[in-house]
């Protein structure tokens, strides 16, 4: 007996993973053999899984989890074999003396391997498949990066002496990479980066900047020379401008006219509402040529609505939040196969999100040949998995370390207290040490403690905002309003405001509930002592958090904080 389960032909890459590595792991934890074959349409492809029944039913559980919908699936029972004639006296032609041969038990975990020749059929069949879909798409052109002389004139040595003194910036192949091109060499100058686009210069001189952060120093002759890239640096460190004018650049230099494309070319994908409205702002202070960018979002409006607005305005780029985007690619109201350039901004918040399946399945019929841009604040394994599925061979960026650590602008304090003193604490803080020229986030754990807390405010004439998940999309986007523009000057919010939101001069941080992880203690942090400012973070830690102690410690080491002595303490109780 064995399953046969019938899947789009899009998702079979899903199911083989980089390299086979998802067709592996799936025979390794299921103990069933796993095979793909054509369907009996184009669009269809065939898995027949083979092993005992507990192994067929986990192997196809594991599939459908990745695909997210099966077109069919069924049960194949071999044909018995015809029944033993039988002898006289009731026995079997081979008499009822004889004993039967025990059949041999298949334990549900045993492992099934597959032949290298199937293995390597597999992966012909999947490269198969990605070539006969490029070739029925128009062509695109990803390499459009013309070298400055003066970048061209440096030496290696050069090279590395300016990576060095720029946070000690790293630029290298992913492990495993294959057909390597050189790296290109930094940039110095926007003039370096954008000499020979002189629309991109003009919208770039509107903005009074001085000089290229490091990473898009790094990001921007990577990206213009057709790489895939994966960016690993700290919120506020310039990776949206990074990939937003080299996006431009590849909008406009497609052989395809703009009106003969269908749907979007650029892809922009975002965990949070509010860094998808923040990256649209960015983008538009840039566009030019008629060029056309939506934000598409749940929790404001409905996805007919969105479905209304794609179709109206017909844009270039599209930035969306995971869940909203699947909402339209669902009703049909967008289509994917022409994007060829993607971004996945932010993508660590994304997968603790737990967006992971919506972006997989959500992406699935963009173009294999796709150029793909991954930034991300950390590097764990899921970010890793995340950037095998949608980048091929691509560089890796890296500005400063690799290790959670926060930044030398911030001075931090850890106040060690009772939870019922927090409250109190934060009455006198607020009263005594804020002056009228700080602005302060105040970080709670619940949306339930946000409210709470902002009422309680609210109720002592402090004038303040609120922002959290629960909130209606007109009010969040008003509260951010109302910190930038200064009309008040604390936020009461939970972790959605530690990433991505784009308010510049934020002077206090305080984490009056600890985070649930140290990588988000680190992004709370993140979000003063910007732009070469200073800023002050104020932790409120208590017994409820010790488990953290340990953690904690070792990023305040690296930062040079003062550690209480009670902090190392509860890190032995």
């Amino acid at each position: 007996m064995s399953t046969l389960l019938v899947i789009e032909s899009a998702m079979a890459g899903l199911v083989i993973g980089r390299g086979g590595a998802t067709i592996k792991t799936i025979q390794q934890d299921s103990g069933a053999m796993v095979k793909l074959t054509n369907g009996d349409t184009a669009d269809t492809r065939n898995v027949k899984i083979i092993g005992s029944e507990d192994a067929q039913r986990l192997a196809s559980g594991m599939i459908e989890k990745i695909v997210g919908k099966l077109l069919r699936s069924e049960t194949i029972t071999t044909p018995p074999p015809p029944p033993r004639r039988q002898a006289r006296g009731g026995g079997t032609s081979r008499g009822t003396d004889r004993p039967r041969p025990k059949r041999r038990s298949v334990s549900p975990v045993e492992k099934i391997t597959i032949s290298d020749e199937a293995w390597e059929e597999i992966l012909r069949e999947n490269r198969q498949r990605d070539l006969e879909i490029i070739q029925s798409l128009p062509p695109i052109i990803k390499d459009l990066y013309v070298e400055h002389k003066q970048v061209k004139a440096m030496s290696d040595e050069e090279v590395q002496s300016f990576r060095t003194a720029q946070n000690d910036t790293t630029v290298q192949y992913v492990d495993g990479a294959e057909c390597l091109r050189p790296i290109p060499k930094p940039i110095k100058t926007f003039e370096h980066a954008f000499g020979s686009y002189p629309d991109i210069m003009k919208v770039i001189k509107k903005q009074n900047f001085t000089v290229p952060s490091p990473i898009q120093c790094q990001a921007w002759p990577i990206i213009m020379s057709g790489h895939d890239l994966i960016a690993i640096a700290q919120t506020g460190s310039g990776k949206t401008l990074a990939y937003i004018l080299p996006a431009i650049i590849h909008l406009l230099g497609q052989p395809t006219p703009r009106n003969k494309r269908i749907g979007p070319s650029v892809m922009i994908m975002g965990p949070t509402r509010e860094l998808v409205l923040q990256i649209h702002d960015e983008i538009t202070k840039y566009l030019y040529n008629n060029i056309k960018v939506v934000c598409v979002y749940g929790g404001g409006v409905s996805a007919q609505e969105h479905q209304k607005l794609i179709k109206a305005e017909k844009p270039d780029i599209v930035v969306a939040t995971p869940g909203r985007l699947n909402d339209l690619i669902g009703i049909q109201a967008i289509k994917l196969e022409h994007v060829s350039y993607l971004v996945l901004d932010e993508a660590d918040r994304m997968l603790d999100m737990g967006f992971k399946n919506q972006i997989e399945l959500s992406l699935r019929h963009v173009r294999p040949d796709k150029q793909t841009i991954l930034t991300s604040a950390t590097w764990p394994t899921a970010v890793k998995n995340l950037a095998n599925y949608f980048t091929k061979n691509p560089l890796h960026i890296t500005v400063g370390s690799l290790d959670l650590s926060t930044v030398n602008t911030v001075t931090q304090k850890i106040i060690i207290l009772k939870e019922h003193q927090k409250e109190a604490w934060l009455d006198e803080f607020i009263s005594t040490s804020l002056s009228k020229d700080d602005k302060v986030i105040i970080f709670m754990r619940k949306k339930t403690s946000v409210e709470k807390m902002y009422e309680n405010f609210i109720r002592k004439n402090i004038k303040c905002r609120c922002l959290h998940g629960g909130r209606l999309q007109i009010n969040r986007e008003r509260s951010l309003a109302d910190m930038r523009k200064g009309v008040v000057s604390i936020l009461i919010a939970t972790d959605v405001a530690s990433r991505g939101i784009d308010i510049h001069d934020i002077t206090v941080v305080i984490n009056y509930d600890f985070p649930t992880n140290i990588e988000e203690y680190v992004h709370r942090v993140g979000r003063t002592g910007r732009a070469g400012k200073t800023g002050s973070a104020y932790t409120l830690f208590s017994d409820y958090d010790k488990f953290n102690a340990s953690s904690l410690i070792s990023v305040l080491k690296k930062s040079n904080q003062p550690i209480p002595a009670e902090l190392y303490k509860m890190t032995t109780q």
